[in-house]
Order: structure tokens, then C-alpha cells, then sequence
């Protein structure tokens, strides 16, 4: 069997750019640097919460918008929540365009998994308005709702807001998770 490139031996391994190359005349092996890395969480602000914790969409959503604004462009985000579905923390995911945001379950979950979070609430807006999902809207909640599935983060919801005070879309509401 072929061996990996990657565990290449050392005799065919070829040095990186960043490496020197070894001295023929020097026996010695060449140390190699491994970075280590501190992964934090930065609390940015704070804002209130409808609640102590949160019942339903509507309150979900008053949170959305206070902490949306008025915006021009898609953007895509996670409310923190503990056991007890009180909001521990909010955090954008992703800022999108007019039409569109890219959204992973990779990003998604990040700041849930640093805060210790049970469950999440995924929010999005739909600068056009109409809060109604799109086809990618449906299968980006199934990608997430299996992901949180196999990180044993729940995701509770994913509202989509629209234009206005009251306009939304809720997936449990509508029974699509």
C-alpha cells in the first residue's frame, strides 16, 4: 500500500518554506515548533432580556431585535441559552448581503460550545421583509438541528425576522424541527 504524503518518510519528506534545510553535515534532527493557541470568549456589551428566561418566539424575537437593530444587511445569529433557557449570551454568526448569508454548523456552534451553552436559538432577518423561509433557510435548520444533535446542543428554534416591530417566522411554531 502507497504511503500518505503526509506521513511521508523522513528521507522524501521535503522541508517547508519556514524550515531551513539541514545540513548534510549535521546529524542532528531539526526541532519542529508546534503553536499553541488560547481559545477566549469577549464579552462585548450587554443588553436586557424580555425575561428572566425565554417561553417562546415572540420573547426570542423582541431579543433578535433589540440586539439586531435596524441593519441593511442579512445577518445571523445565536442566542446562548443554559438549562433553564435563560439567555446567557448572544453572538453574530455571520454578516451577510442583502440577499444572503453564509451560515456553518461549524461557526454556529463556536460560541455556544466556549460559553457552556445547553441550547441555542438561531435568528436570522430578511432585509426584503418576508420572513418566510427559503429552501436554504430549511436545509440550514436541518444541518444545524443534526450537528447540535451529535454536540448534545440543542437548537430550541430558528426565527426569521422580518420588516417591522412583529413580523416572524418560527420553525418551532410551525412545527418544522
Amino acid at each position: 500500500m502507497a504511503q500518505l504524503s503526509l506521513f511521508a518518510s523522513p528521507s522524501t519528506r521535503r522541508p517547508s518554506a519556514s524550515q531551513a534545510v539541514p545540513d548534510a553535515a549535521d546529524p542532528r534532527p531539526r526541532p519542529y515548533c508546534v503553536p499553541v493557541y488560547r481559545v477566549t470568549l469577549v464579552r462585548e456589551a450587554a443588553i436586557t432580556a424580555p425575561g428572566p428566561r425565554l417561553r417562546g418566539a415572540e420573547q426570542a424575537t423582541a431579543l433578535l431585535r433589540q440586539y439586531l437593530g435596524a441593519v441593511d444587511r442579512e445577518h445571523f445569529m445565536v442566542i446562548l441559552l443554559d438549562r433553564k433557557n435563560a439567555p446567557i449570551g448572544i453572538n453574530t454568526v455571520s454578516i451577510g448581503s442583502l440577499t444572503a448569508s453564509v451560515v456553518h454548523p461549524r461557526e454556529t456552534f463556536k460560541a455556544a460550545i466556549l460559553a457552556n451553552a445547553a441550547a441555542i436559538l438561531c435568528g436570522h432577518n430578511h432585509p426584503s421583509g418576508d420572513p418566510a423561509p427559503s429552501r436554504e433557510d430549511r436545509a440550514l435548520t436541518q444541518r444545524l438541528v443534526e450537528a447540535g444533535k451529535l454536540l448534545d446542543i440543542a437548537v430550541l428554534d430558528h426565527i426569521i425576522l422580518g420588516d417591522g416591530t412583529t413580523t416572524y417566522f418560527s420553525f418551532a411554531d410551525e412545527g418544522l424541527l
